[in-house]
């Protein structure tokens, strides 16, 4: 007799990998910038996108119907913004590709114009500034989807208990393999993780998950699961899962 206990664990942001833009494949851009008044005044938001499309990559207007894969999931796209930098004389813009933990990927060289009417001034400013986006010969590369993984569900983890019947009054159970003990100290940004020797097994990286940890230098995750931790990794064999009980 077998009795099987699968556990989905749904994760919204864990990357085991650093990311390049060239790994991002969407730029959701702002209907509206901070430094005009209206909904795609002067069309700086739709030449945004149009430019964005142009050298590569698949934009769209915040307002648009996303993509399900984007809706669900914002971290799967960069937010592409126009700055204004502008001086009284010169209509100065920059680009910036910011990821969803709003930190900065990438900033354009400032692009400039002297126009004195404002459509035709911020309009020639952003194209000047694409030309740092132009240079990047930007080209999608996915990552592997093993690698990566955004509001996935992780593979499930299968506990199995088998039970030996024999007679009526005598059952017997496997005993299950006792489970490493490992031991978090606090170091930054996260923990390590040491045995009893004491060894240090891994060290493992704050995410905004509870209970989920990048494992560092690993290309992995560290989740609980009931009472217990698995750690998730990838080398050369394939990908590694291990159980361990962790005292924080």
């Amino acid at each position: 007799m077998k009795r099987i206990l699968l556990v989905a664990l749904f994760i919204s942001t864990a990357s085991f990998a650093q990311k390049s833009i060239n790994n991002y494949k969407y730029v959701i851009v702002p209907s509206k910038f901070d430094f005009v008044k209206g909904k795609d005044k002067y069309q700086t938001s739709s030449l945004t996108k149009f430019l964005f499309n142009k050298y590569g990559f698949t934009a769209f207007l915040d307002d648009e119907e996303l993509p399900a894969e984007i809706a669900n999931n914002r971290c799967l796209a960069l937010t592409g913004t126009v700055k204004d930098e502008s001086s009284m004389f010169t209509t100065k813009s920059v680009i910036e590709l910011t990821d969803c933990y709003n930190k900065v990927v990438f900033t354009s060289k400032e692009g400039r114009s002297k126009e004195k009417e404002y459509k035709k001034a911020y309009q020639e400013a952003i194209r000047n500034a694409f030309k740092s986006i132009e240079a990047l010969k930007y080209t999608y590369v996915p990552l592997q989807e093993d690698v990566v993984t955004k509001n996935k569900e992780v593979p499930a983890v299968t506990v199995i208990s088998k039970v030996v019947e024999s007679t009526p009054d005598e059952v017997v159970e496997k005993p299950a393999k006792a489970k490493e003990q490992l031991f978090a100290q606090p170091v930054a940004n996260g923990f390590q993780l040491v045995n009893m020797k004491p060894k240090v097994v891994f060290q493992v990286l704050k995410t905004n998950v509870k209970d989920v940890f990048v494992i560092k230098d690993k290309n992995g995750i560290l989740y609980k699961n009931g009472n217990s931790w698995f750690a998730e990794y990838y080398n050369n064999d394939g990908k590694i899962t291990e159980e361990y009980q962790v005292k924080f």
